[in-house]
């Protein structure tokens, strides 16, 4: 049964107290490795989208050519929706530290029936899916620097 946006909308606000998700459950969803969004990032098949906290942001940066969208932010639903129209025909892919976070919301848009978006499973820091965005030596920038290329209609 696919949601109306407004239940969507309302059932994604509760997503931080839902962030636990398996690995196992992470695999049978659309899931890639930081590398694999790395290179989908370079060739403009997808939007990136960083939903750490700014804190996370501050102490690490921000995946380079990644929007950070705090699944913290109390406009994170509207937010995620805006970066999936701005995207086009592109899927918007979810990065967040070690993935569970990314895979959850990925795993609550399937179950609403929104497709087009994808998981970084290996996340920010690494999982046992992968190295992670950082290790892998993947370029990153500063939290201001990233924020401050967010396209308008995701402005914090």
């Amino acid at each position: 049964m696919v949601l109306t946006r407004r239940r969507t909308l309302a059932f994604l606000t509760v997503l931080p107290a839902q962030v636990l998700v398996t690995t196992a459950m992470a695999q049978s969803r659309d899931v890639w490795t930081a590398i694999e969004a790395f290179d989908a990032l370079l060739q403009d098949r997808i939007r990136l989208l960083d939903i750490r906290t700014s804190e996370e942001w501050r102490e690490t940066g921000v995946a380079k050519g990644a929007w950070p969208v705090s699944l913290h932010d109390e406009r994170f639903p509207e937010r995620l929706f805006a970066a999936r129209d701005l995207a086009e025909a592109r899927a918007v892919a979810l990065i967040c530290a070690t993935g569970g976070r990314s895979g959850a919301v990925l795993s609550n848009l399937r179950k609403s029936g929104y497709e087009s978006f994808i998981d970084v499973s290996d996340g920010m820091l690494g999982s046992r899916q992968g190295p992670g965005w950082i290790k892998a030596g993947l370029p990153t920038v500063t939290a201001q620097e990233a924020i401050s290329t967010l396209p308008s209609a995701l402005d914090l």
